[in-house]
């Protein structure tokens, strides 16, 4: 079954911005499970163990399909967890937990307020997050001649794939990963450059790296 490929943080990044005195401070990194989220949750809160306030979203696995998670942390209900995570779905990145530690300043910004703050801090560290694509791979076996050898491994980088073992006997057996949208065309290549002496078997299954 193939996958799509999908944006995911490549890091973790801090941003903050101060409103009517209020410490806003988005934590954002990557997370490709409940598990991880809440690991990265309560990391910045024994960071900031003062704050009031630790609000937080996450999108764990491919946006379409993702399994998410939401918290005010005390805040009014939905004024903080919810307008977090709406703006992280319309980022399009998967992957990705965010954590707003708010340190209260002593001014009430209201339900209004408090949306645009905690939605704006998010936002805001989504505009300076560096960002790459996720990409499905897929392994393949190929057997081939020795005389082939050199032929096989010159095309490998043009199709992104890396040797992750390999078997000398009577002939080689590469065992390869590459990303699942690429194997097809590798294959072509593969088999017409060997006037069709190459044997192949490929996985049904796409895997995440």
């Amino acid at each position: 079954m193939s996958e799509k490929a999908y944006p995911v943080p490549s890091g973790s990044l801090r941003t903050e911005e101060t409103i009517k005195k209020s410490r806003f401070i988005c934590d954002l990194s990557v997370c490709t499970g409940r598990d991880e989220a809440r690991e990265f949750i309560a990391q910045i809160k024994k960071e900031f163990p003062d704050a009031r306030h630790h609000c937080w979203a996450f999108i764990a696995g491919n946006p379409q399909n993702a399994d998410m998670g939401m918290s005010d942390d005390g805040e009014p209900q939905g004024t903080a967890g919810k307008p977090m995570l709406q703006v992280l779905q319309g980022s399009g990145l998967g992957d990705i937990v965010a954590v707003v530690t708010r340190y209260f300043g002593g001014i009430k910004l209201g339900t209004g307020g408090l949306v645009r703050a905690y939605s704006g801090a998010v936002q805001q560290g989504l505009e300076s997050l560096s960002v790459v694509m996720k990409v499905p791979m897929r392994r393949v076996s190929v057997e081939i001649g020795y005389a082939q050898e050199g032929m096989l491994r010159r095309m490998l980088p043009d199709f992104s794939a890396e040797i992750e073992e390999q078997t000398f006997g009577a002939e080689i057996l590469f065992g390869l990963i590459m990303p699942s949208d690429r194997m097809e065309e590798f294959c072509a290549a593969v088999t017409e450059s060997s006037n069709g002496t190459v044997e192949f078997m490929a996985e049904d299954e796409d895997f995440w790296r």
